[in-house]
C-alpha cells in the first residue's frame, strides 16, 4: 500500500515535468504560501520567489535541498506540494559551471540540520533558504553565485511592522541574497517553469 501511495503522489510531477528532465544541481524556485513574512519576502525583493533549494538525488528519488526549518532534504513531491498554487521554477547551471555540481551539494550539505534565520543574516550560525544555495556555490567553487543586497536598498517600508517585529529595528546596512537575486546569476538559465511550461535543455 505504501508503495502504491508513493507511486500516485508522483503522478502529478509526471505530467508537470513533461519534456524537463531533471539533472541534479538544479535549483528550484518557488512562491510558499501567504503569511506575513513570506509577503515581506516577495515585496521586498519585488519577486514572485520566498523560497529555494537544490535538487539532488539518492537512489531513484529525488529531493530538494533546503532550509525551511532546519536544513533537510524534502522529497520533491512534497516540496512541490508545499508551494503556492504548486507552482515552481527551475534554473540549471551553465555547461561550464555544471563540473562543480557535485561538490557545490556536497558543501551545501554541510549545512545540514543548522537551524532556520528569520533574521537573514549572512553568518553561519542559523541558514536561510538562498544563503544555503550562495554559501554551498561559493564554499565549492570561491566564486559568487547571484548578487548580495544591502537591505536598505530594498523595497522594505511597507512592511515594517513584520520587520520591527522580528528585528526591532530597521537593519537598513544588513547585507543579505535574496531568492529573486540568487535566480539572476550569470551562471543559471531557467530551463523549465510550471506556469509558462518551458521545456528547455542544454
Amino acid at each position: 500500500m505504501k508503495n502504491l501511495l508513493f507511486v500516485l503522489s508522483l503522478i502529478p510531477l509526471v505530467f508537470a515535468f513533461g519534456a524537463y528532465e531533471p539533472k541534479e544541481g538544479d535549483l528550484y524556485f518557488q512562491s510558499l504560501p501567504r503569511n506575513a513574512v513570506v509577503n515581506a519576502i516577495e515585496g521586498a525583493s519585488e519577486s514572485p520567489y520566498s523560497h529555494c533549494g537544490i535538487l539532488v538525488r539518492k537512489g531513484d528519488r529525488w529531493f530538494v535541498l533546503e532550509a525551511i526549518g532546519p536544513v533537510r532534504e524534502t522529497p520533491l513531491a512534497k516540496w512541490i506540494n508545499q508551494s503556492r498554487d504548486r507552482h515552481y521554477d527551475v534554473f540549471r547551471l551553465g555547461a561550464k559551471h555544471a563540473r562543480h555540481i557535485p561538490n557545490f551539494i556536497k558543501a551545501a550539505r554541510k549545512y545540514m540540520g543548522r537551524p532556520y534565520d528569520i533574521r537573514y543574516r549572512m553568518d553561519d550560525e542559523k541558514i536561510y533558504c538562498s544563503e544555503l544555495i550562495f554559501k554551498g556555490y561559493r564554499d565549492a567553487t570561491g566564486e559568487q553565485l547571484g548578487k548580495l543586497v544591502k537591505f536598505g536598498d530594498l523595497k522594505w517600508v511597507r512592511h515594517t511592522p513584520v520587520i520591527l517585529a522580528i528585528e526591532g529595528s530597521i537593519p537598513l546596512n544588513r547585507i543579505m541574497i535574496t531568492p529573486r537575486h540568487l535566480s539572476e546569476a550569470n551562471q543559471l538559465e531557467k530551463v523549465f517553469s510550471s506556469k509558462e511550461k518551458i521545456r528547455k535543455k542544454r
